[in-house]
Parts: structure tokens; sequence; C-alpha cells
């Protein structure tokens, strides 16, 4: 794996700790173009304290690059650009 690569999991648990498998939930996959580029929709419940029964709940997105690596932040736009390589004869 690429040193920037890691996988969804792992960097779920890096951002949510450890979560037992009935607390965590994925809302929702979604697809923003064509190619490889995703998004997750992860959301866990945790207690508020030891002493309480009330529950926190935390939802974050995960977004796949072009590079392959998940981040919590969306890929940069691709944006026109001119060269003048082309012109050059």
């Amino acid at each position: 794996m690429v040193g920037s690569e890691q996988s969804l999991r792992v960097l779920v648990e890096k951002w949510l700790g450890a979560v037992g498998a009935g607390h965590l939930h994925v809302r929702s996959i979604h697809r923003i173009r064509a190619g490889r580029r995703r998004c997750v929709c992860v959301e866990v419940e945790r207690a508020s304290s030891a002493f309480s029964s009330a529950f926190v709940s935390f939802t974050l997105f995960f977004f796949r690059h072009d590079d392959g690596a998940w981040h919590i932040y969306p890929p940069e736009a691709v944006r026109p650009a001119m060269s003048l390589s082309r012109l050059a004869a």
C-alpha cells in the first residue's frame, strides 16, 4: 500500500476510535464523479459519560481522492488549464 493510502476502516478508527460494530453505522455511500471518487457518511454513537444513559452521536464524511487515499476533506475540483506546449510546433 502506498504510504498516503489507507483503508477506510483504518481512517475511521483513527478519527472515531475503536468502536463496537453495534454502534458504528455507514449512513450513505455516494459517487461524486465517474471513476474512483466516492463519499461515505459514517455515524457513531457513544455514551456521553460512564454515569449517564444519554448518547452522543458523531457523523463524519470520508472522501476518496484520485490517488486512492481516503480523507475527511473533499478532493480538489478539476479546473480547466491552458498549456503553451500544444501551441509550440
